[in-house]
């Protein structure tokens, strides 16, 4: 009897201790989850010939067949598909009033203003590429390539074809995150574009032009290029980051959302532009450094928008400054370093000390020449984060600690952006009677308009029913939500019951 106690309290026991174990790991794996990769992970596509351990193979580092072999599963073929677009009135046609603010407008006026528009845009497919960053399927792309895409399908270089949902973009930094549903995937893993020198060979991988994965090489031919490009969701460029890494690596229309990789066959950036007159590679190719699209992949993954951190400054080459300007901001050494040439007030860097016409030297150990690094150092932190700046001030050396903050100035990191509140209205889905009443299948109802965007930028009344956003079908709340997503600026389609026709509302719903 003893004995059988025993091996029942040794059996409880083992099982216990694999229970707690298997938790455990499962616990520590999720904490070692960093932007879409698990520390110590070894994707499949890099164990062969010396690379079981992510290191490379010793030998000649103009031999580009490793590297090449294991970027190429690694990047993928995005087509996306827009559907085409008809803005006209496709209810019933009933004997009623041609729309409800006759009191206010006659018909005429009221279609001038915000009648129905007959157009149509025709369906529009694209491609470009993307990179797996993890074995079940999460994708890093251009924010360009899949921008405003109602489909979109991935095709793996073994020809396999997925559809793929949208988990997040940012239009500043030029960057989505999509994910389709597989396992076991090859990936890349990521390198450090911190510690790229000038020379050093790299490798773009894409689909160009519609062709199959192509791999083409050069050499990084210059860091920290601003081209002006990138634009914020409302198409202003002053909240675009951009920090280029410059090859002479081939790269054509289709190549944007590609991989560029070290020889050590690690992701160092995503390409996303070209230098040319034509449109088609002339000699000069860009691409975003790795160690910003990690923490804008991570970022987009965990809370679904971007964590930026601001400090608060405007600076120049202080060789780029007329001698007039030095003046004004009491600059006496010409051609030093990178100039602050203002500071915004209650910003970090206002609270730090610094001021306009300080020489900023170094950020976090690193030294800064240009406003590209800058912003470059900056951008790949968060609200809250602490950087040490080193700066002269007069002649003399100085040190100060900055804590970033957000863009509405303050230090809260933001999971969901709630963008559908900034509607203003008590939404509600619309009942599936009326909706067959109306020969529709579904919609939602603006019950009430209160305080927001609705209230302050439409003419829009209780009762109205939201068909669209965007030229996106929307049959609910969630749906509506989704369709909004990260959009700031949108356009709301539907139409009053009782009343003929199709209106838009165009809205931004950027509330700062």
């Amino acid at each position: 009897m003893k004995m059988k106690q025993i091996l029942a309290t040794v059996a409880i026991s083992a099982v216990t201790a694999f229970v707690v174990m298997w938790g455990y790991g499962k616990m520590l794996k999720k904490m070692n989850t960093y932007a879409g990769q698990e520390a110590g992970v070894v994707p499949s596509n890099y164990k062969f010939a010396g690379f079981s351990d992510g290191s490379p193979t010793p030998g000649s580092a103009v031999d580009f067949t490793a590297p090449a072999a294991i970027g190429t599963p690694a990047v993928v073929h995005i087509k996306t598909k827009t559907n085409a677009k008809q803005i006209n009135n496709n209810l019933p046609k009933k004997q009623m009033p041609r729309n409800p603010f006759s009191d206010f407008f006659n018909d005429d006026a009221w279609d001038q203003l915000f009648g129905q528009q007959n157009r149509i845009v025709p369906e529009q497919r694209a491609s470009g590429s993307g990179v797996i960053i993890s074995e079940d399927g999460y994708i890093v792309t251009n924010n360009h390539v899949v921008a405003n895409a109602d489909e979109l399908t991935v095709t793996l270089s073994n020809k396999k074809t997925y559809k793929a949902k949208l988990i997040g973009t940012d239009p500043s930094y030029d960057l989505a995150v999509i994910k389709i549903e597989a396992a076991g995937l090859p990936f890349l893993l990521y390198g450090n574009s911190d510690d790229l020198k000038i020379g050093q060979w790299v490798l773009a991988i894409g689909y160009p032009l519609n062709l199959e994965t192509t791999v083409t090489a050069g050499i990084v031919s210059a860091k920290a290029r601003s081209l002006g490009l990138n634009k914020d969701a409302s198409g202003k460029a002053g909240t675009g980051v951009e920090s280029f890494i410059q090859t002479d690596a081939a790269v054509n229309m289709g190549n944007s959302g590609g991989a560029l990789i070290n020889t050590d066959a690690k992701l160092i950036g995503i390409n996303s532009a070209i230098a040319s007159p034509t449109g088609y590679y002339s000699g000069y190719s860009y691409a975003i450094p790795v160690n910003i699209v990690k923490k804008v992949v991570d970022d987009l993954i965990k809370y679904g928008n971007v964590q930026r951190g601001y400090l608060g400054v405007t600076t120049a080459n202080s060789g780029d400054i007329p001698e007039e300007e030095a003046k004004r901001i009491g600059l006496s050494i010409n051609g030093e370093g990178l100039v602050i040439t203002e500071v915004l007030s209650g910003s970090a860097a206002s609270e730090s000390g610094l001021k306009r016409g300080d020489i900023v030297k170094k950020i976090n150990g690193l030294e800064v020449t240009l406003p590209s690094e800058l912003q470059e150092n900056v951008t790949k932190l968060k609200p809250g984060d602490k950087v040490t700046i080193v700066y002269s001030r007069n002649g003399k050396e100085y040190s100060t600690t900055a804590t970033l903050k957000n863009k509405a100035g303050n230090f809260d990191l933001v999971k969901d952006n709630g963008l559908i509140q900034n509607l203003g209205a008590d939404l509600a889905n619309l009942d599936s009677k009326k909706a067959k009443d109306y020969g529709i299948t579904g919609g939602v109802i603006v019950k009430k308009i209160n305080a927001g965007a609705l209230n302050d930028q439409t003419r829009m009344k209780d009762g109205f029913v939201i068909l669209k956003v965007n030229d996106k079908d929307v049959k609910s709340v969630e749906e509506l939500k989704q369709a909004i997503g990260t959009n700031k600026d949108i356009t709301i389609s539907g139409f009053y019951p009782g009343y003929e026709g199709i209106y838009e509302y165009p809205i931004n719903l950027d509330n700062e």
